[in-house]
């Protein structure tokens, strides 16, 4: 959890649990080689008491040389615009203020108070919710550069360290009050499972470690699958319909969630497994969000809509990026064409046989093409269909063309009808990858 050197930031309400934090930090620091700084966020819901527990954070962290940075929001009101509850819009509010603290004064980890009781109300919530692994194995120790030293620490164990160093605190008077679901839990359940089980607090602590190590093996199990099987195009995901159909039902629930970044609900889940089965080629199912179509054998996750590629003069000389699909062109004038080496993304075009504009482009309804070296012509509709192309694909694939219509498509080609000869006055075209995932 502690870095060797640098900085911890303590998030310090000024109650029991973060003033023994604090405490821990400052005995710790001289062996791991950290500095500590301090955190306090207002969140205003209890008028006075709350300026109150700002001024004592502060006055104490003054009174021993802490660093210590306030900060403030008004949860109620954020709530009410979020559509969210207040305690939700509170943690949001106090850990982006605990975040940008972090940043600013360069701490490495940021260390809040939460301890074995908290873990286990969390748990239970989460049971109550019709969590899975994830949820039922509490709250992690450690999330990024948030750690949790107290987090197997009972409430009483607190309490006896606090009485014990004469360490001061304030009170929090909600802390009291049945408001909150999370404190009917703690004043009403978790007294009933102790008198069942005295040990009900140690217990399910260890129960939450052997949660989450099966919640990371499977996890990594569905990492495996993505890194061998998923590609990207642009900002979609695909991967194999068959194959993941064929996976067991947790590897695949967490295949979707991470391929998605959300947290899924079952009917999400099972929707999307039942598209994996489907026999429409082209059935969808939308998400929050995000957008999930089966083309043909394969799964393509998007944003609901996508850019075509905007159509663009190319002119000799000049060099166009196209954002949206990822690529630049150059394009270059030869009086007298060297070598001709046409490729997929290299073209040569008879500088006399354009007409009009040459532009890149999206494809059209209607577009054709007999690519150079094939007795046919075929529309570029069946050229994507008999390449399996998936309709984000089809819109991202650079067409040059002039004012008789398509000259050449990225990937597969260029049409005869302006193809040059060495000697010949020639336009180069070429097709580079300015980033990951065409």
């Amino acid at each position: 959890m502690f870095p060797r050197e640098g900085k911890v930031l303590c998030a310090l309400s000024g109650g029991r649990d973060s003033m023994c934090l604090l405490h821990i930090l400052l005995e710790l620091a001289p062996e791991y080689g950290f500095s500590v700084a301090c955190a306090h966020y207002n969140h205003r819901l209890r008028d006075s008491e709350s300026d109150r527990d700002a001024r004592f954070a502060e006055e104490y962290c003054t009174r021993l040389g802490i660093p210590i940075y306030l900060g403030s929001g008004d949860v109620a009101a954020f709530a009410r615009e979020k559509g969210l509850g207040v305690e939700e819009a509170a943690r949001k509010l106090r850990y982006a203020f605990l975040e940008r603290t972090a940043d600013e004064i360069g701490a490495q980890k940021i260390a809040t108070a939460h301890n074995a009781e908290d873990n286990a109300e969390t748990m239970l919530l989460n049971l109550i919710r019709g969590s899975g692994l994830s949820g039922l194995g509490g709250i992690p120790p450690v999330r990024g550069r948030i750690i949790r030293p107290l987090l197997k620490t009972s409430r009483a164990e607190i309490e006896s360290y606090l009485e014990e160093k004469g360490i001061p605190h304030v009170e929090d008077s909600t802390n009291a009050r049945d408001d909150y679901t999370r404190n009917r839990l703690r004043h009403g359940v978790l007294p009933v499972l102790r008198e069942l089980n005295p040990a009900f607090v140690q217990n399910i602590s260890r129960t939450a470690d052997i949660l989450r190590e099966d919640e990371e093996f499977i996890s990594e199990l569905a990492l495996d699958f993505i890194r061998e099987n998923m590609r990207k195009i642009g900002e979609s995901a695909v991967l194999p319909a068959k194959l993941l159909e064929e996976l067991p039902n947790p590897v695949s629930a967490r295949v979707f969630k991470i391929v998605t970044g959300k947290g899924l609900s079952a009917v999400h889940i099972e929707a999307l497994r039942q598209l994996c089965r489907s026999e429409n080629p082209s059935a969808s199912v939308d998400l929050p969000g995000m957008q999930v179509i089966r083309e043909y054998d394969m799964l393509v996750f998007s944003p609901p809509k996508w850019e075509k590629i905007r159509e663009r003069t190319l002119s000799p000389g000049e060099t166009v990026e196209i954002p949206e699909a990822k690529l630049k062109i150059k394009c270059e004038y030869f009086e007298n064409c060297p070598e001709i080496h046409n490729s997929l993304n290299i073209f040569f075009f008879k500088y006399e046989s354009i007409c009009g504009n040459l532009s890149i482009r999206s494809r059209r309804a209607g577009d054709k093409i007999k690519i150079l070296g094939r007795n046919y012509t075929k529309s570029l509709k069946k050229l994507f269909t008999d390449a399996k192309l998936t309709q984000r694909e089809r819109d991202l694939t650079p067409i040059l063309a002039d004012e008789k219509g398509a000259l050449a498509v990225y990937g597969f080609g260029m049409d005869e009808r302006c193809a040059a000869l060495p000697g010949e006055r020639a336009l180069k075209i070429e097709i580079i990858k300015t980033g990951e995932g065409h």
